[in-house]
């Protein structure tokens, strides 16, 4: 890939990583970008590196707009690896004493990863630096993701260089919103759903703190995926909706199961639900990625999860789930389990009490049937339907 110019003078220098698939736990199936940024003026600024495994063809990249030695000072937005993982062999190249800014936290975080050699300096929030033509802005943006997460902005060009905020796992020849359009949406609604729902009330802080400051902001980069240059207020206003968490007229009946038993009852209350006016739709955990569940889950107003019984405890696809869902830790969700078992049953219970532990509104205490569901039986999974369409009434 060739570097390129975003801006006068501001580069695009990032690798773009088509082959991997997963991405800690969540199904990146198209890829993704480690996306670093050179702007050139009296000092030469790097901002972000790339995963350790591209860090040759990253400085062929560079070489293309200067010389390596030539960069003046690093930036460290992140310190996760994707971002910093080829930094100690970037300053073997230009300068072990060249220094990195970075965040308080920042620092304290790069000297664990690399033992020595880095020339850590931590930066203030609104601090800002001169380069001549041109000045960056630092903003502290702790726990968005990590404890040491910043934003840099670059105040002329009112660009906001903004790590893993806003950003997508996506790998394309596009570069820009505008060259791929809305087919980028859910692409970014599931790195939202996937990474930061857990933080959703911070993003409304920072929202509210970048207002407040009066930034005028024309592009953003994040650290992955595209950059935001026709309509940067666009994934902003997404950012505030989804934080939000308004539940919708959407219900998920997630499950898996062993002999079509739970399967059988999960369709059933699937068929009530739509017949009840609502978005319903049935999502077998064996078959779709736990992180394109959760992607759903944002907007959905109703959760039901069914699990067979399976040595007095959840099926192992389902206790995973349901493990996932609590770390992110979803607002205003009305709940409900079911599920078939053989001779004990536990299964509905458990679910239960992991929809209380992330107080979901549980509508019903849950319904179990043993074995394989008879016409009475479905009858008692479209009464469940039923009754969650009723809570969720809008």
């Amino acid at each position: 890939m060739k570097p390129l110019e975003i801006a006068k003078n501001v580069y695009w220098v990032g690798a773009i990583d088509w082959n991997i698939r997963d991405f800690h736990g969540y199904s990146t199936y198209q890829g993704t970008t480690y996306n670093a940024f050179l702007i050139k003026d009296q000092k030469t600024v790097l901002i972000d590196t790339v995963k350790r495994d591209f860090f040759s063809e990253w400085m062929e990249q560079i070489r293309e707009v200067i010389d390596p030695k030539k960069i003046d000072w690093v930036i460290s937005n992140h310190t996760e690896m994707d971002h910093s993982g080829s930094l100690p062999w970037l300053m073997h190249v230009i300068g072990s004493e060249k220094p990195v800014y970075c965040s308080k936290m920042g620092a304290q975080n790069l000297a664990r990863h690399f033992s020595a050699g880095l020339n850590l300096r931590p930066v203030n929030e609104g601090e800002e630096m001169k380069l001549e033509q041109r000045t960056l802005t630092f903003l502290e943006t702790r726990m968005l993701h990590w404890p040491d997460s910043m934003f840099t902005y670059l105040k002329e060009d009112q660009i906001l260089f903004s790590s893993d905020a806003f950003g997508q796992h996506y790998a394309g020849m596009e570069r820009f919103d505008d060259q791929i359009g809305e087919a980028i949406m859910p692409h970014a609604k599931k790195y939202f759903a996937n990474i930061l729902l857990l933080y959703a009330p911070l993003v409304l802080k920072l929202v509210e703190k970048v207002t407040r400051m009066g930034l005028k902001i024309r592009m953003i980069c994040p650290d992955h995926g595209i950059m935001w240059r026709k309509d940067p207020g666009k994934i902003i206003q997404a950012y505030v909706e989804w934080s939000q968490q308004k539940p919708g007229k959407k219900a998920l009946v997630i499950y898996d199961s062993m002999w079509h038993s739970t399967q059988t009852m999960a369709e059933a209350i699937v068929e009530a639900l739509a017949q009840e006016g609502l978005d319903a739709r049935p999502m077998h955990l064996r078959t779709i990625h736990r992180s394109d569940v959760m992607t759903e889950v944002l907007d959905a107003g109703a959760i039901l999860v069914g699990s067979p019984t399976l040595n007095n405890g959840l099926f192992p696809n389902v206790a995973d789930f349901l493990c996932y869902l609590k770390g992110l830790k979803p607002q205003n969700k009305i709940g409900a389990a079911f599920g078939s078992y053989g001779w004990s049953g536990e299964a509905v219970k458990l679910i239960n009490q992991d929809l209380e532990e992330m107080k979901f509104r549980i509508v019903d205490p849950g319904l179990k049937i043993q074995y394989v569901p008879d016409p009475k039986g479905l009858e008692a999974c479209h009464v469940l339907g039923k009754k969650v369409a009723q809570a969720l009434a809008f």
